[in-house]
């Protein structure tokens, strides 16, 4: 038989991670190409010859999405796989459309051909859109195995927008190792959080080599936490599956791709933000829970937030800086920023569009529903630059640092300003304790608790 002629449909992560399981090494394909969405400035590259096996001497050419119709036809392409996150039903298969107006099959690679097995127990917390509140949840899940006297090292989901063969398998322990490895803003607020904690965290490319270095890590491994990205499901094979849902959002979790995945595969589902979303829609999302996974164990929580100093907020004219894509693909009207400036009284919300410089500019103008708030981008050098003088060009009192990192560390903002901070507060029973001591007891790794008791 011959090859098929294979085109990966995606956004420097699941697509990488989709070949290196499925389509690497793989005689009866030939992966002709990747196309890039959502991410900026990631089309135009190769995914390199170090990486993509002896099938691919010369590597594998990155174009952008929009030229996917016409890659179709000149290479004679059989099937077309989507491999990104949180995007509308509507999105994907208008993409399906095209695909098959083109003359190739449209297909949607599955947890059996691409999750990876560990040998430690597997913890995955994923969510049915960006910016649900992923990254509290898996601290407080970390927080809750260190505390038993348990070693965690978390995994991350990809986000590879440098130096691909660098990245492969990347480790960070301490803050230095941030910049070590070129991280852009997006990766930090990732990363960050988990070190300044003491956490290991590990990301890159290749999903398998960076599980089996995981496992081994110097500092020990007893469980792996996977904190997912956007919306996708875990590459690796979950033992207890988290899934957050927002009820700011309501309904989006039967609507975007693959959040509904993650819902339906979860053991636990958490409805976030409770604290802040109308009665209605927790109960729209309450529905949407017992219709898809009633088995599902469900917990109520909350993000309360804190701020460094009140009186930044306080009577001030403000401008939001929010997370970068809980703004953007995650379509979110409100964040912790947002939430700030309401609950310590300021004078109003600045609109920083008339302010807008260079790329952030083409960043409003993909996604022109942000509104009035200031997404953190900083996907390069120039984005940062962009940033810094946008903040300060802002006609504002005052800025709120709706992110999760301090961006005073890396850019200049020349205004007075405060971080925001929240993180996971469950609400009454069931709670996580509750689950994960089940969890501990299930996979044998009570011996290695504190106060574990013979009898």
């Amino acid at each position: 038989m011959a090859k098929k002629n294979v085109i990966i449909i995606g956004a420097a992560g699941r697509d990488f991670h989709n070949f290196n399981t499925y389509f690497r090494g793989n005689e009866d394909y030939n992966v002709i190409a990747f196309t890039a969405a959502q991410i900026p400035d990631i089309d135009g590259r190769k995914y390199p010859a170090e990486l993509a096996g002896n099938l691919y001497p010369n590597g594998i050419p990155v174009y952008g999405e929009e030229e996917l119709t016409k890659l179709i036809t000149d290479h004679n392409v059989d099937d077309c796989v989507f491999s990104y996150s949180d995007v509308t039903y509507q999105k994907t298969m208008s993409v399906s459309a095209i695909v098959n107006a083109a003359g190739a099959n449209f297909v949607l690679l599955g947890p059996e051909d691409t999750m990876v097995k560990s040998k430690k127990p597997v913890i995955s917390v994923c969510a049915v859109r960006t910016g649900c509140g992923k990254s509290q949840t898996s601290r407080r899940v970390i927080e809750i195995l260190m505390e038993k006297g348990l070693k965690v090292v978390a995994i991350r989901h990809p986000m590879p927008y440098g130096d691909l063969v660098a990245q492969k398998v990347q480790r960070f322990a301490d803050v230095e190792d941030l910049a070590k490895h070129n991280c852009t803003v997006e990766e930090m607020e990732e990363y960050e959080p988990h070190v300044v904690r003491g956490n290991v965290i590990y990301a890159g490319v290749d999903y398998e080599a960076i599980l089996r270095e995981a496992e081994v890590d110097p500092k020990g491994c007893d469980v792996i936490l996977w904190d997912g990205g956007n919306n996708d499901f875990s590459f690796y094979k979950s033992d207890l599956s988290i899934t957050v849902t927002d009820p700011h959002r309501a309904g989006h979790e039967l609507k975007y791709y693959p959040g509904e995945v993650t819902l339906r595969l979860a053991d636990v589902v958490i409805i976030n933000k409770m604290d802040s979303a109308a009665p209605e829609d927790i109960q729209t999302v309450r529905e949407s829970i017992e219709k898809v996974a009633p088995d599902a164990i469900v917990i109520d929580a909350a993000s309360p937030i804190k701020v460094d100093d009140p009186s930044v907020i306080k009577g001030k004219k403000v401008l939001v800086v929010e997370d970068g894509p809980t703004l953007t693909h995650g379509g979110m009207k409100i964040g912790a920023g947002t939430i700030a400036a309401r609950k310590f009284g300021a004078a109003g919300i600045i609109d920083p569009r008339p302010f807008i410089v260079g790329k952030l500019l083409e960043t409003f103008e993909i996604y022109p529903n942000i509104g009035t708030l200031l997404p953190a981008m900083g996907y390069g050098e120039q984005q940062l630059k962009d940033l810094e003088e946008t903040i300060n060009n802002t006609d504002c009192d005052s800025v709120i640092i709706g992110t999760p990192i301090d961006l005073n560390r890396i850019i200049n903002i020349q205004k007075p300003n405060t971080r925001v901070y929240y993180d996971l507060q469950v609400i009454g029973n069931p709670n996580l304790e509750e689950i994960i001591d089940k969890f501990v007891m299930s996979r044998e790794l009570r011996a290695k608790c504190k106060g574990y008791n013979n009898q």
